[in-house]
C-alpha cells in the first residue's frame, strides 16, 4: 500500500461555500493549515479502488508518523505495532483509516468529530490511561465553547478545544446536545473496536459510563394564530421545529412563484424529500409522464473537486431503506417541473458549450450543481424578505412599486406578502415538515405520510408529528361540526361558545385600500 502526505486548511469559498482545499491562497503560511495523510487500503468486494485520509497535524512529520502507523495496520505483512504507549489521537488515526466502508457524510462527521473535539481533548492521552471522568471533562469542556467566561482564564482542556477551532469561525458556537451525543457515539464507536481486538491493551471501554447530556426530540408545533401573534410581539419562536398553516405555505409559493428556485420550493413543500436528495435528483429518476420521482440519491454537499480525502463522489446512498423510494406527484406539481424542464433547457441552449453536464433536476443557470447549504440559505432570505416587505410597508408608507423596485421582485410577489397576512419563519427542512401536514390533513393516514417522507418506521414519524397530527385531528373536528347547519341553539351557548373561540386573525392581513400609493413627497428609499 503506497500514500503521501499534504497540506490543507479549512477555509471556505464566500460564495459557494465549499472548501478550498489545495486554491487557498494563505497554504503557503507556516501558520495556516494543516497537515495530512492518504493512502489506498484494500479494495472492497466489488474490486474497487478504495482510498481513506485523515489530519490535520500540526507538523509534516506527524503526518508522515500517522500514515506509517496507519500502513502498518492494513498492510498485513507489515510488523505487529507495540499499542502499549498507544495515545488515543493516533488510535483514532487508525481506526478511522480503517473504516474504508463509510459513507461520505458519515466519515465527515467522524473526521470532523475527532479534529475538533476528541484529539484536541483526549488526544495526548494513552489508550490505556482513558477514565470515564475524561470524557465527563471533555463533555463539560464542549458545552462551554463560545460562552463568556467573565474574565476567567479557561481550562487547559477548553484551550485546546478552542485552538482546535481557531480557524473556523462556525464552529465556536457552543455544541448543543445532540452534537455533544454525537461525539460520545464516535468516541464509543472507536473504543468498542478497541476492546474487540487482542491487539490493543484495553478490555472496557472506558467512555461507557461518562456522563452527557441526553438530547430531546424536539416534535414539530403548527403556527396557529396565537403563536403567530406571540412571534411578531416578541420574535421568539414557541420550538426549534415549526410547520406553516396550509394557508402560511401557500402564501409563501404565492411569494415564490416567481424566483428561479420556486420548482424546488414546490416539491418539497407537497412531497417532502430531504435537502439532499432533492439536491441530488437526476432527472432520469423523474418520469413526467407516469406523474413519479425515484429518489435513490442524497448529496451531501461533499466537494469532490480533490481526491485527498479518498470520496469517489458526493453521492451517496439515501438515509436508510426506506428513503429509496419512488414518489407520486400531483398534477400541479408536474405542470411546474414541466415549466422548469423547459427553463432548464433554454438556460442550457443560451449558456452552449460551457453548460455542466450534472444530470440534475435542479441546477445552476450553467448546469453545474446546486450546494445544499447554499439552498437552504436562501430559502432564509425569502422568507425573511417576506417580513421585511410587509415591515417596510407598514412603517415607512411605501407601495407596490416601491417595493417590488427596492427588493427585485415582481408586484405580483410583493402583493401576495401583503394579502396573504404574516410568515414566520420556519427552517428548509421543516418545508419537508409541511409536506407531511398536508398529506395528513388530506387523508388522516399516517402510513401515508410515513411511506412519503421515507421514515424507517412508522413510530418515528408518530414521535415527531403526534402534536401536529393532533391539531389538524381537531381543526378537522372543528370544519366538521361546522357542515351541520343550525339556526336554534340551547339558551346560554352564545356566552360560552364565544369565549372559547380561537381569537380572529383577520386583522392580519391589510385591506386592499392599504396598498395604494402613500403621499411620501419623494420619499427616499436608499435605491
Amino acid at each position: 500500500m503506497k500514500g503521501r502526505v499534504f497540506k490543507r486548511c479549512y477555509c471556505t469559498d464566500p460564495v459557494s461555500k465549499k472548501e478550498l482545499g489545495k486554491r487557498c491562497p494563505r497554504l503557503a503560511r507556516s501558520d495556516h493549515g494543516g497537515w495530512h495523510f492518504v493512502h489506498d487500503v484494500p479494495p472492497g468486494p466489488s474490486g474497487k479502488r478504495r482510498r481513506v485520509s485523515f489530519g490535520p497535524y500540526e507538523t509534516e512529520r506527524e503526518a508522515d508518523q500517522a500514515l506509517a502507523d496507519s500502513l502498518t495496520t492494513v498492510n498485513p505483512a507489515g510488523p505487529a505495532p507495540d499499542n502499549r504507549d498507544l495515545t488515543f489521537g493516533r488510535y483514532l488515526d487508525r481506526w478511522i483509516a480503517n473504516k474504508a466502508d463509510l459513507a461520505p457524510s458519515t466519515r465527515r462527521g467522524y473526521q470532523t468529530h475527532i479534529r475538533i473535539y476528541l484529539r484536541p481533548g483526549l488526544g495526548h492521552l494513552k489508550l490505556t490511561d482513558l477514565r470515564d471522568d475524561h470524557f465527563d471533562d471533555l463533555y463539560k469542556a464542549m458545552r462551554q465553547i463560545g460562552r463568556d467566561h467573565k474574565g476567567q482564564r479557561p481550562s487547559f482542556l477548553l484551550s485546546r478545544l478552542l485552538e482546535a477551532r481557531r480557524d473556523d469561525p462556525a464552529r465556536r458556537r457552543p455544541p448543543g446536545a445532540v452534537t455533544i451525543a454525537r461525539v460520545h457515539a464516535t468516541a464509543s464507536s472507536a473504543l468498542n473496536d478497541a476492546v474487540q481486538r487482542p491487539s490493543f491493551p484495553i478490555r472496557a471501554n472506558p467512555a461507557q459510563y461518562a456522563e452527557r447530556p441526553t438530547p430531546r426530540r424536539r416534535r414539530a408545533l403548527l403556527w396557529t394564530a396565537p403563536r403567530v401573534a406571540a412571534w411578531e410581539r416578541t420574535g421568539r419562536l414557541p420550538s426549534p421545529v415549526m410547520v406553516w398553516t396550509p394557508a402560511q405555505t401557500g402564501a409563501f409559493l404565492d411569494f415564490a412563484a416567481d424566483d428561479r428556485l420556486y420548482p424546488l420550493w414546490h416539491l418539497v413543500a407537497h412531497r417532502g424529500p430531504r435537502r439532499g436528495e432533492t439536491v441530488g435528483l437526476c432527472w432520469p429518476e423523474v418520469d413526467l409522464t407516469a406523474a413519479t420521482a425515484y429518489f435513490l440519491k442524497n448529496d451531501t454537499g461533499v466537494d469532490d473537486e480533490d481526491d485527498d480525502y479518498g470520496l469517489d463522489d458526493d453521492y451517496e446512498q439515501t438515509k436508510s431503506a426506506a428513503s429509496d423510494r419512488l414518489v407520486t406527484l400531483d398534477q400541479d406539481t408536474v405542470t411546474v417541473l414541466k415549466l422548469w424542464q423547459a427553463r432548464q433547457h433554454a438556460e442550457r441552449t443560451a449558456t452552449g458549450e460551457t453548460w455542466v453536464d450534472s444530470g440534475r433536476a435542479f441546477t445552476h443557470p450553467d448546469g453545474r450543481a446546486l450546494n445544499p447549504d447554499g439552498v437552504s440559505q436562501r430559502f432564509d432570505r425569502l422568507v425573511a424578505r417576506y417580513t421585511t416587505i410587509r415591515r417596510e410597508h407598514t412603517e415607512r408608507g411605501w407601495n407596490l412599486d416601491q417595493l417590488a423596485h427596492r427588493h427585485r421582485m415582481p408586484v405580483s410577489s410583493v402583493r401576495a406578502a401583503l394579502e396573504n397576512g404574516p410568515l414566520p419563519p420556519i427552517r428548509f427542512h421543516d418545508l419537508r415538515h409541511n409536506a407531511a401536514s398536508l398529506t395528513y390533513f388530506a387523508t388522516r393516514d399516517m402510513k401515508a405520510v410515513q411511506e412519503l417522507l421515507g421514515h424507517a418506521s412508522i413510530q418515528i414519524t408518530g414521535d415527531l408529528y403526534t402534536t401536529l397530527f393532533e391539531e389538524a385531528d381537531r381543526a378537522a373536528a372543528e370544519a366538521a361540526a361546522r357542515v351541520v347547519p343550525r339556526t336554534n341553539r340551547p339558551t346560554g351557548w352564545d356566552d360560552i361558545h364565544n369565549s372559547a373561540e380561537s381569537p380572529d386573525n383577520s386583522s392580519d392581513s391589510p385591506d386592499s385600500n392599504t396598498l395604494d400609493p402613500p403621499d411620501n413627497d419623494g420619499l427616499d428609499i436608499g435605491l
